[in-house]
């Protein structure tokens, strides 16, 4: 199912699924401001506060308008329970 078009969560853009962040992840609200900045910048991505890893935004993902199925942290097209927008993510830094 990678590259399969499907509508948007409903959710903000700001706001990733809990099994991609969870509400208890201890940097949570550093990573949500990092990734809101990059938002409002415009910006592809951030880099994680903790890891330095390249993070891509949900504005970039939604502009990009298929899912990867990679596991993104902030794909904006997760909306089932589990987290998973496609069959087999492979990855959850992205």
């Amino acid at each position: 199912m990678t590259g399969e078009r499907r509508p948007l969560a409903a959710r903000p853009l700001t706001e990733p699924h809990p099994s991609r962040l969870p509400l208890d992840h201890p940097d949570r609200e550093r990573v949500l401001a990092v990734h809101a900045a990059a938002l409002d910048a415009g910006e592809a991505g951030y880099l994680d506060p903790d890891t330095g890893l390249f993070v891509l935004t949900a504005g970039f993902l939604a502009r990009r308008g298929t899912c990867c199925g990679r596991g993104c942290r902030h794909c904006p097209y997760v909306d089932d329970p589990s987290g998973d927008a496609d069959v087999t993510p492979q990855r959850r830094d992205g």
